[in-house]
């Protein structure tokens, strides 16, 4: 049992992080094998040859206003034609982490980086993902280019991947950046030192919305939801705060999604198998019917996600304000990914939320293991090599990636079950309104609206399913096991 009194919160968020990465058997810390491959390790040599040079491009990243792990650069131009040419320049970690090497082996053992309320637990050494293979401005660096020529509705063209050497221009920060596309902000420094940024970074803004309606034309779903974020002040949470979606963070995932996309349909094109991320047909459909003809909308007998995106989009225009607690039901009743091996020839599973039916998890490989088993792939199939995988690893590692990115966020939520605990351990027999956000034989779980905050309703839950919104009673926390009970009253 951990001492919680006169502590900081930081500290016992930190020492909760430790003790629920060791329970899923995941690695808090690196081991000293991996350290002493690390102190030999220099920056990856910048080969000629086959590499093109596109360091003279206007690249920038756009991130987190804390992240250091910069794995994506992006650029894009207007053709004479109207369509758009836009390239996404992912860190090339292969250059550097080998397959079977300690580096290698501690990443695919965690699978992902961990992000809990009080540190972060990287997948590679800092040394890698913040410094040697991280995208750092006005820094050479190798990467795998994704190239898509975009028309002006949005639809694809024509693509390619292939290697080269990058240099980003600019470091930028989804807030201010989104605060300046949606005229709230000034333009930020950044940007106005480089020629020529400002107009690229409009043209990405206007090329990735086409693209995204594409997108839910096509019946992809449109979710919103509301995460919230302890803020501290020195080590303690003075608050759970909303992270605010804006326009900055739609153009790298709209970007994200259509290169996934393309690299699986390179592998395709070369017969190569590929590492897919999959979505199957929701087994709870009949509650999303239920839900939507709540609101007076009648869905398909069969899983038919165009008719769900229709619904969703009807019902943001209706009610904007409401909108997230939908998306919330919606996306719990979904149910989760996993990892899949797509073979040259068969029927892929697909993405049911996104609507595509190749797709692969490629744009992150400083945070997750699959995308760097996904670039090892490519690589292999640009050069012509043999497959770095058998179809028999490629299965395990599927299976693998599968159940620790499953007990990698079962720690972040853990810890940050935590962290509200704290939050509101003073404000027991408080009652709020709330949302059901799962209902089964182990639990029945609501949020509630102010702080958004999630906890698990211990009387008064009989007939309550996802999507109901109720009053509830707060009248227990427990910290150490991230525990929140309510009543519903």
């Amino acid at each position: 049992m951990i001492q919680t009194d006169n502590r900081s919160h930081r500290a016992i968020l930190r020492e909760l992080a430790h003790i629920a990465m060791t329970d899923r058997g995941l690695l808090p810390d690196f081991s000293p094998e991996v350290l002493k491959e690390l102190d030999d390790m220099q920056p990856a040599s910048m080969e000629p040859g086959s590499i093109r040079d596109l360091r003279n491009l206007l690249w920038c990243s756009i991130d987190n206003n804390d992240s250091r792990d910069l794995d994506q650069l992006t650029v894009a131009e207007s053709l004479s034609d109207g369509s758009v040419r836009v390239l996404v320049a992912i860190a090339d970690v292969d250059a550097l982490v080998h397959k079977l090497s300690p580096i290698d082996d501690h990443a695919r053992q965690n699978t992902t980086s961990v992000y809990t309320a009080a540190e972060m637990f990287p997948m590679l050494p800092e040394k890698l993902s913040t410094d040697l293979t991280s995208l750092n401005y006005q820094c050479d660096r190798l990467a795998l280019v994704v190239e898509m020529v975009v028309d002006r509705d949005g639809a694809l063209i024509k693509s390619d991947v292939y290697r080269a050497t990058v240099r980003s221009q600019a470091k930028l920060a989804y807030d201010s950046v989104g605060e300046w596309i949606e005229g709230n902000q000034p333009m930020p420094g950044e940007i106005g030192q480089v020629d020529g940024l400002a107009n690229n970074i409009q043209l990405q803004d206007r090329m990735t919305r086409q693209m995204k309606q594409l997108r839910y034309a096509q019946g992809a779903l449109d979710f919103e939801t509301i995460e919230s974020m302890p803020v501290f002040d020195g080590d303690m949470i003075r608050e759970m705060r909303e992270v605010q979606r804006n326009r900055a963070r739609d153009i790298i995932e709209e970007l994200m999604i259509s290169s996934n996309k393309v690299t699986a349909g390179y592998l395709a094109s070369k017969n190569f198998p590929s590492f897919q991320r999959v979505v199957r047909k929701p087994k709870r459909w009949s509650r999303i019917c239920e839900i939507a003809a709540d609101y007076g909308f009648d869905l398909h007998e069969e899983p038919d996600s165009k008719a769900l995106q229709e619904f969703m989009a009807s019902e943001k225009k209706r009610d904007p304000q409401s909108f997230p607690d939908l998306s919330l039901s919606i996306i719990k009743l979904l149910g989760p990914g996993e990892y899949a091996v797509g073979l040259p020839g068969e029927k892929p599973t697909g993405h049911f939320g996104l609507a595509v039916r190749n797709y692969s998890h490629s744009t992150a490989p400083n945070r997750r293991y699959p995308d760097l088993a996904t670039h090892r792939l490519l690589k292999a199939a640009m050069s012509g090599n043999s497959l770095p995988y058998s179809l028999k690893e490629l299965e395990a590692l599927a299976l693998h990636c599968t159940e620790k990115e499953d007990d990698a966020k079962k720690v972040e939520r853990q810890v940050s079950k935590s962290a509200a605990a704290l939050v509101l351990e003073s404000r027991i027999g408080d009652r709020f309104d709330a949302i059901v956000t799962g209902a089964a034989d182990k639990g029945t779980w609501v949020r509630i609206m102010h702080p958004h905050i999630e906890g698990r309703v211990v009387s008064g839950f009989q007939g309550l399913d996802v999507g109901q919104h109720i009053r509830v009673e707060l009248i227990d926390t427990n910290v150490e096991r991230g525990y929140i009970d309510f009543r519903r009253v």
